[in-house]
């Protein structure tokens, strides 16, 4: 037993010593691989030899049966990808049957639907409108404004799993002020979308109906803009007055200085034909080089300010291009697979656990004794706070043939040794 201890010290954070943002709690998503968590209900060792053997066999099952179901999900998903896909290397067949092959926005809904149905066994969980919206609201992290335009787009989804909060200190006023703020950061964030026809004002990289599906790492909930392809950098009012205070202030020193005398000449020069007075106004050589020269330091002056400005923006498009190149994890058909291979881990999961409790607990139990045991494991054991979906584990495990229900009470079937992996 002074072994298992030792290593359970190894695999606890909070004996290791190391620290990690907090989770937000309400989320389904379990944070460990399949075979760590596998490892980690092993060291928990409450099943005797019989119930351990059991448990073996029944894992061998579970992955068999999800491994068999994915792999079918995952050519369906290919298919119904096949003529949306901006990357496909191949030349795309159309099906004999007219009625087999969806076009336009009929295929776009049909993945749309799939992918939703699998983040949603992945454990990714939808923002909403009301989320988003907030998220423009909220200043970015970045310092800089950023806008998007909604009305590119005529069908967008936004998935997160895996959420924290956080805090991070933010530099003021070329750094003299340094504020701390915190944010909430998503884990994994997986964008879809399909881009409308706006006619004339379609930008032309902005194909209307091509649908393009991205994934990101480590996004904070105020910079979601960011991951939109039509994100454009604004100045904000706090950058307007760094340029603009010192813009006015030189310009007026050359105004007085170098347009001064030009001004008056050409003033004097315009009342004398206007016949506002009388006095004859000689405009010589010498003349003409005062007003070139003036307003030569005036144009010199505003390409300066221009410069500055654009010089600004350049300087957030790169440190907003530089942190995407970081965040961005997958596009397209990659992140389809990407998910499929997450949902089927996460499927395995929900059932390994709920097993594992059911096996080792004495007597029956409700689904809802049972979410608590299993949310308190993992709070306590792994400092990971989560919302088990003890509902879809025990229903998994029902069909599979490896728990049954009787009164809302429920319990490990029996016999499950020489379990074949049953079809889903």
């Amino acid at each position: 037993m002074a072994a298992a201890s030792a290593q359970d010290k190894a695999g606890d954070p909070a004996a290791t010593g190391k620290t990690s943002p907090a989770p937000l709690a309400g989320f389904r998503f379990i944070p460990f691989r399949r075979s760590d968590l596998l490892e980690m209900l092993r060291r928990e060792e409450s099943l005797d030899d019989e119930q351990l053997r059991s448990f073996e066999e029944a894992v061998a099952a579970i992955e068999n049966a999800f491994r068999d179901e994915f792999h079918g999900s995952r050519q369906a998903l290919k298919d119904c990808y096949a003529s949306l896909d901006p990357d496909a290397d191949t030349r795309y067949v159309a099906s004999a049957d007219p009625e087999a092959d969806a076009e336009g926005s009929d295929a776009t809904e049909a993945l749309r639907r799939q992918l939703e149905a699998l983040l949603d066994r992945a454990n990714y969980e939808r923002l909403t409108d009301a989320q988003l919206k907030k998220a423009f609201r909220s200043s970015s992290l970045f310092q800089i404004r950023l806008q998007v335009d909604m009305k590119d787009f005529d069908n967008v989804l936004l998935y997160c799993r895996g959420a924290s909060e956080r805090e991070e200190t933010v530099p003021l006023l070329f750094g003299l002020i340094k504020r701390r703020t915190h944010f909430v950061n998503y884990d994994r964030v997986v964008l879809f979308l399909r881009f409308a026809d706006r006619g004339s004002k379609t930008d032309g990289d902005f194909t209307p109906g091509r649908v393009m599906i991205k994934l990101f790492q480590n996004v904070p909930d105020a910079d979601l803009e960011m991951l939109f392809p039509n994100t454009r950098v604004a100045m904000r009012w706090t950058d307007r007055l760094l340029i603009g205070v010192p813009a006015v202030a030189s310009g007026a020193i050359v105004a007085t200085t170098k347009l001064g005398a030009p001004l008056i000449l050409l003033g004097t020069l315009g009342g004398f034909w206007l016949g506002l007075h009388s006095e004859p106004v000689v405009l010589d050589k010498r003349g003409l080089l005062m007003i070139g020269a003036g307003f030569s330091a005036l144009g010199a002056y505003l390409w300066k300010q221009w410069s500055s400005y654009r010089n600004r923006k350049m300087r957030f498009r790169q440190a907003l291009t530089r942190d995407l190149y970081f965040k961005l994890l997958d596009n397209n058909a990659g992140v389809l697979l990407r998910v499929l291979d997450d949902a089927e881990d996460s499927e395995c999961k929900e059932a390994f656990v709920a097993l594992y409790f059911l096996l080792g607990s004495s007597r029956a139990m409700s689904a809802e004794d049972l979410d608590d045991v299993i949310e308190a494991w993992f709070a306590r054991r792994w400092q990971a706070h989560l919302d088990f979906e003890i509902d879809d584990a025990l229903q998994k495990l029902q069909r599979l043939g490896l728990a049954e229900e009787q009164e809302g009470q429920w319990r490990a079937s029996q016999g499950l040794s020489g379990l074949s992996a049953p079809v889903l």
